[in-house]
């Protein structure tokens, strides 16, 4: 049979919609071109609506009296916020917001939060979250300038600068029923900031459609389920708190919104998504409900996932702001992957090149398909840079350069070897510090561990304190070659963690002068 009658037949019975073109699979052996497509083209699976709080008014329809939000006593019914969230957009439709706007977010986490969300996308609009606690005024002026926001959402409690823009309270909004507003159904839905090369950070413009994609099908929906109590943990700038909030409240799931004791409120929850540093601080007994359990935003250590996988199932996800929240999902089922694509995606191992690796061969990890967001807002230079035309789709398709590097395994699921830009040079040779972190973890007591370039010292940390820094060398000598050793090993009582919940390396790395 011709490698193309197979490829055909394959296409054919697994529905890939639409077909990679063969042509650009030319430099693969026949075999390897059946299973670049096979694992990198993900099922289909069409989502039941296109704009996301089109679920979200759907599940107020169907349990109006079901909680929707709780935060520190406060608790709203998916009537009550469907009904707040209707008022406030016909306020923002009089102040001149239009469909495809974008509307500044700048408060804590709050039940005021969630109706700000619902109604700037009820208004047709994207909604920009800042944490108004932590962001300093130059960074909301770049955020202001970069997303061209006019209308800025807060609370009372909060002083926003007025130069910024026409600032909205939200616990002054009226609460009186008005006639139902038209929906204008913008495209965008929220501009997600993240850290920048240049020092500034970027506005990654992610759609409803890429939305809907990973959280209306499984596996990133997680099987919530009506009533479902989920966490909203995660700093609200971050791409995965609209993963808790909207992927929780699509489903008919209750949102709990945390204050200031984390842990007391994953004592009552059901469902937690976390990155791994933020979950290593939880102990699973004392959260006998949760049931499903997902982190992503940093490699996980495999003991995290052996300790939470015996409590509930636990899902270890990958992927960039720019592919929408994750775009590799993984089951854990006792060998740490990265898991497959998502329903719709595509996933590439390329070479520098930009050809497609053989199979099991390391590479760079490209996602195209539906997880691709809009780009850069303001930024078509970086645009054009990170996301290219997909030579496989085909067509107007593009695809995202992720920078992190993986390999398909024979069984058709994905492992992370790292970061191109986690690289290092240590005397001539290049060094992944995820590899060096991936050692340190392996010591006996380790719960975490990060590595750091310092001064042209390759340095590991690792927690608690009364891990034994002989212990760590002998194992790491053990599993890497000689110029991946660090040259010092600290103990530390707890890893600091930034605002989005990742491993700090800036905090570690000024540790060091106190390091006799």
């Amino acid at each position: 049979m011709s490698i193309n009658r197979a490829t055909t037949e394959y296409l054919d019975r697994y529905e890939v919609d639409p077909p990679l073109q063969l042509s650009a699979l030319h430099g693969l052996p026949p075999a390897d071109r059946i299973l670049f497509q096979r694992y990198g083209h993900a099922r289909v699976s069409r989502p039941a609506f296109s704009r996301i709080h089109h679920a979200i008014e759907a599940q107020a329809r169907m349990r109006p009296q079901a909680t929707a939000v709780e935060h520190l006593g406060v608790r709203l019914t998916y009537q009550e916020l469907d009904r707040l969230a209707d008022c406030l957009a016909n306020q923002l439709a009089a102040r001149g917001v239009r469909r495809g706007d974008r509307v500044g977010l700048f408060l804590r986490r709050s039940a005021h939060m969630v109706v700000g969300i619902l109604a700037i996308l009820k208004a047709g609009a994207a909604y920009v979250p800042q944490d108004i606690r932590i962001t300093p005024p130059q960074h909301l002026r770049h955020v202001v300038s970069t997303a061209g926001i006019r209308v800025i959402l807060t609370t009372r409690e909060h002083e926003v600068p007025a130069e910024l823009g026409e600032i909205v309270c939200l616990d002054t909004i009226a609460t009186e029923a008005e006639p139902p507003r038209a929906d204008r159904g913008g495209d965008a839905a929220v501009v997600i900031f993240t850290s920048g090369t240049t020092g500034k950070p970027n506005g990654v413009q992610v759609t409803h459609a890429n939305l809907c994609n990973v959280l209306l099908t499984e596996p990133g929906s997680l099987g919530i389920r009506p009533g479902d109590r989920v966490g909203q943990l995660l700093n609200i700038a971050f791409d995965m708190a609209a993963w808790e909030i909207l992927g929780t409240l699509a489903h008919g799931g209750t949102l709990v919104v945390r204050g200031n004791d984390l842990a007391g409120t994953a004592e009552s929850l059901n469902v937690i998504v976390a990155t791994p540093s933020i979950l290593a601080t939880l102990d699973p007994a004392a959260c006998p409900g949760v049931h499903t359990v997902a982190v992503a935003g940093e490699r996980c250590p495999q003991s995290l996932a052996d300790t939470w996988s015996r409590h509930a199932a636990f899902h270890n996800c990958c992927g960039p702001t720019e592919v929408t929240i994750v775009n590799t999902v993984q089951r854990y089922d006792g060998a740490l992957t990265i898991g497959r694509p998502v329903p719709n995606t595509t996933v590439y191992i390329l070479d520098d090149r930009l050809q497609p690796c053989p199979i099991g061969e390391i590479g760079e990890m490209w996602a195209g398909g539906a997880c691709v967001t809009d780009g850069y807002v303001g930024n078509e230079t970086l645009t054009a840079e990170r996301y290219r035309p997909d030579p496989f789709l085909g067509g107007t398709n593009r695809m995202f350069r992720t920078r992190d590097l993986a390999r398909w395994t024979p069984d058709g699921q994905l492992e992370h070897h790292g970061r191109t830009d986690d690289q290092v040079k240590i005397r001539g040779f290049r060094v992944e510090l995820d590899a060096v972190t991936s050692a340190l973890e392996q010591s006996p007591g380790c719960a975490g561990a990060a590595a750091v370039l310092h001064e042209d010292r390759l340095v590991g940390f690792v927690s608690p304190a009364t891990v034994q820094p002989e212990v760590v060398r002998r194992v790491v000598e053990e599993l890497l070659p000689y110029y991946c050793w660090p040259t010092l090993i600290v103990p530390v009582d707890k890893l600091p963690m930034t605002e989005r919940g990742k491993i700090d390396r800036r905090a570690l790395v000024s540790r060091l002068d106190t390091v006799a």
